[in-house]
C-alpha cells in the first residue's frame, strides 16, 4: 500500500502531505471554534458547516496520518483489521460528507423558498435528527460495503495500488464471483449517493425557480450569495468523486486512480474552509474575532 516506489520522493511527499494535513486540520477546526464562539454563527446553516467540518476532519485522518507514519518509517504495510477499520471509517466519513451536503442544500432551499417558516421548520430538534440521519445512513453504507468485503477470501498478502484501503480496489483480490460482489458495491455505492445528489439537485432546483421570481437585483444577489459556498464545495466534491469513478474505470494507470484519490481525498476537504471563509463575511468575522480572542 503506497503512493510511490522512488525513494527520492519520499521526503517531499511526507513534507506535502504533512502540511496539507495541518492545514485542512486547522482549517477546519477554526471554522468550528469560530462558529460555536460566535452567537451570531448559531443558526441551522452554521450548525451543519461545523458538522461538515468535522467530518472533514474524520476523513483526512482516516488516510493521511497513517500514509505519513509509513513513509516516515519505510513501512507500507497495514494488517488485514486496520485495512477494514480504515475503509469502514473512510466510508463512513465519506457518506457524512455526501449527507451533510445534501442536508446543508435542504437548509438553504427552507430558508429561500419559505423564509416564514424558516425558524419553525428548522428547529433545533429537526437540525439534531438530520445530524443523526446523516450519521446513521452513512453508518449502515459503511457496514454495508464492509460486509461485502468481508466475503472476500483471498484478501491476504496482497498489494494495493493506492495510499490507503479502497473498497473498489480490494474486490480485484476475490476469490469469489467478482462481477456479483461488483455490481452489489456499486449497486450499494450508487443508492446511497444519487440519493443525496437528488436531494441537492432538487433544492437548487427549487431555488433557481423561486430566485427568478424576484424581482429586486439586489435581493437575487444576496439569495445566491448565501448559496454561493455551498453550491461550490457540492461541485468539489462530487467532481473529484466521479473524477475517481471515471479514472478507475477507464484509466489502467495506477498512478492515475492514485492521484484521482489524492485529490478527493485530501485536497477537497482541505479546500472547503478556504471557500466557506473567502465567500462568506460571517464566517470570515467570526474568525477575526476567534483569533484576536486568544492571540
Amino acid at each position: 500500500m503506497g503512493l510511490s516506489d522512488d525513494p527520492e520522493l519520499q521526503p517531499f511527499l511526507f513534507g506535502l502531505f504533512l502540511s496539507m494535513y495541518l492545514i485542512t486540520v486547522l482549517g477546519n477546526l477554526l471554522i468550528i471554534l469560530a462558529v460555536s464562539s460566535d452567537p451570531h454563527l448559531h443558526t441551522p446553516m452554521y450548525f451543519f458547516l461545523s458538522n461538515l467540518s468535522l467530518a472533514d476532519i474524520g476523513f483526512i485522518s482516516t488516510t493521511v496520518p497513517k500514509m505519513i507514519v509509513n513513509i516516515q518509517s519505510h513501512s507500507r504495510v497495514i494488517s488485514y483489521a486496520g485495512c477494514l477499520t480504515q475503509m469502514s471509517i473512510f466510508i463512513l466519513f465519506g457518506g457524512m460528507d455526501c449527507m451533510l451536503l445534501s442536508v446543508m442544500a435542504y437548509d438553504r432551499f427552507v430558508a429561500i423558498c419559505h423564509p416564514l417558516h424558516y425558524q419553525v421548520i428548522m428547529n433545533p430538534c429537526t437540525c439534531c435528527k438530520l445530524i443523526s440521519g446523516s450519521f446513521f445512513v452513512s453508518l449502515l453504507n459503511s457496514q454495508v460495503q464492509n460486509l461485502i468485503v468481508l466475503q472476500l477470501t483471498c484478501f491476504r498478502d496482497v498489494k494495493i495500488s493506492n495510499f490507503f484501503c479502497d473498497p473498489s480496489q480490494l474486490l480485484n483480490f476475490t476469490c469469489s464471483d467478482m462481477l456479483t460482489n461488483n455490481i452489489v458495491m456499486y449497486f450499494v455505492g450508487a443508492i446511497f449517493g444519487f440519493i443525496p445528489f437528488s436531494g441537492i439537485f432538487f433544492s437548487y432546483c427549487k431555488i433557481l425557480s423561486s430566485i427568478l421570481r424576484v424581482h429586486p437585483s439586489g435581493r437575487k444577489y444576496k439569495a445566491f450569495s448565501t448559496c454561493g459556498s455551498h453550491l461550490a464545495v457540492v461541485c468539489l466534491f462530487y467532481g473529484t468523486g466521479l473524477g475517481v469513478c471515471l479514472s478507475s474505470a477507464i484509466s489502467q494507470s495506477p498512478r492515475k486512480d492514485a492521484v484521482a484519490s489524492v485529490v478527493y481525498t485530501v485536497v477537497t476537504p482541505m479546500l472547503n474552509p478556504f471557500i466557506y471563509s473567502l465567500r462568506n463575511q460571517d464566517i470570515k468575522r467570526a474568525m477575526w474575532r476567534f483569533l484576536r480572542k486568544i492571540i
